[in-house]
């Protein structure tokens, strides 16, 4: 069985949703602690926000099925962290958001474990990140990558006080236009409903700074969204209501990438 899915466009976009997936093997969650087991640091429900706005747009969108708790598709392979002397979760993480642990004591992934949940999940989704990107390439000239997330809005372990709504990373600029980003925030500033940054606690992750090229046609655009704009936080429920209105907010986000 694919450890990710794959629906396959045509026009220059892919969106990627790393942390999408809340699946976790039962070898795996046998030893977790019960908390750890319902994946609550899951991305809920980004795949249902932007599906029909890829398949309006006609964009390609790539989802995983397994849990970030597996291993984290938005890290660098060899565990390096993203944002240095800030405690953070890891590669295969054995806290959760809330800095509690996720596993019994002493029930940990060993090193020859976590190389095998590298090949087995991760691998996988990058190569098809990477192929996806290159068909779009390849047919465009130019593609753009937009990385979806979902974060709960208060995490005190990552980040002070309430999260902005809409949360734009670019690594700081480096991992698409100018043109691009400055077409983004133009498009946030002209509505009212939702607060927002551009490269503010969340800048961008791994996928977001290893694929953004723009020098080789490659722009990469993170977004990281505060849950309560679309779910309920607590019982992780969708909220069909607030979700329609975020997903126009976004789609005018995508309609730049693609202007």
């Amino acid at each position: 069985m694919s450890t990710y899915s794959l629906h396959r466009g045509s026009a220059p976009l892919l969106i990627s949703l790393p942390h999408d997936g809340s699946d976790i093997p039962a070898a795996i969650a046998g030893r977790m602690l019960p908390t750890a087991r319902r994946s609550v640091d899951t991305d809920w429900h980004v795949g249902r926000l932007y599906e029909p706005l890829a398949r309006a747009l006609g964009a390609s969108l790539l989802r995983p099925v397994a849990s970030r708790y597996v291993v984290d598709l938005n890290r660098p392979a060899d565990g390096q962290a993203l944002y240095p002397g800030r405690r953070e979760t890891g590669l295969v993480s054995t806290i959760g958001f809330d800095g509690e642990p996720l596993y019994r004591d002493g029930e940990e992934p060993a090193a020859d474990e976590i190389q095998q949940r590298i090949n087995e999940f991760w691998h996988p989704y990058h190569g098809a990140l990477s192929q996806e990107l290159e068909r779009l390439r390849a047919a465009h000239g130019r593609v753009v990558l937009w990385e979806g997330h979902s974060i709960r809005s208060r995490v005190p372990m990552l980040f002070d006080g309430q999260l902005p709504d809409i949360n734009v990373g670019t690594a700081d600029g480096a991992s698409c236009t100018p043109a691009l980003q400055q077409r983004l925030q133009a498009a946030l500033e002209k509505q009212s409903r939702y607060s927002f940054v551009v490269n503010g606690r969340f800048k961008g992750g791994y996928i977001t700074r290893h694929y953004g090229r723009p020098g080789t046609g490659i722009d990469a655009v993170q977004l990281e969204l505060a849950q309560l704009n679309y779910m309920d936080e607590d019982s992780f429920e969708y909220d069909e209501a607030k979700a329609a209105r975020l997903q126009e907010t976004i789609a005018g986000l995508l309609d730049q990438c693609l202007a």
